[in-house]
């Protein structure tokens, strides 16, 4: 199994960022690694919510992932599932309000799990494993860089 953290302080309200979140049809506008987003379950957004996301690659290509909200605790802590070819992944949002500079932000934390489903995910996992963690630490990143640049124009986080 291999897991990734990443932080970041994001001078926005919880509920804002967890609005931003939770809105699945504008995930597209705001992620810059998302070119679009297909809802696959109807009704309120929370647990077994389901949706597609076209991830755009670095080399140009796209890819869809799928993805299951498995936990959604308002505003605080969102998990989803993420079923791969070989691994299966499990990502984490915490959002944590804090006193930073005397003015409240978000502490957001962001914690991919990978988990082989699969003999020859184990293998993947052992030869690809310190390459495969840079570039999730790398998308993490950007990933929360745009949800703070989404919170707003004078927004700006800081990693932890």
């Amino acid at each position: 199994m291999s897991t990734v953290t990443v932080s970041a302080f994001i001078e926005a309200q919880d509920a804002d960022l967890w609005r931003l979140l939770t809105d699945l049809p504008a995930r597209a506008d705001w992620l810059s690694a998302v070119g679009a987003v297909e809802v696959l379950t109807d009704g309120a957004f929370g647990p077994g919510t389901t949706w597609r996301e076209t991830r755009l690659r670095p080399d140009g290509g796209a890819e869809p992932e799928e993805f299951e909200v498995v936990e959604a605790v308002a505003p605080r802590r969102l998990v989803l599932g993420s079923p791969g070819s070989g691994v299966d992944y499990r990502i984490t949002f915490t959002l944590r309000t804090v006193e930073r500079r005397r003015r409240g932000c978000t502490e957001v934390t962001v914690e991919q799990e990978a988990v082989p489903n699969r003999p020859y995910g184990r293998v993947l996992a052992l030869i690809l494993g310190g390459l495969a963690a840079r570039a999730v630490d790398s998308a993490l990143r950007r990933d929360l860089a745009d949800l703070a640049l989404a919170a707003g124009p004078t927004r700006s986080t800081e990693a932890a």
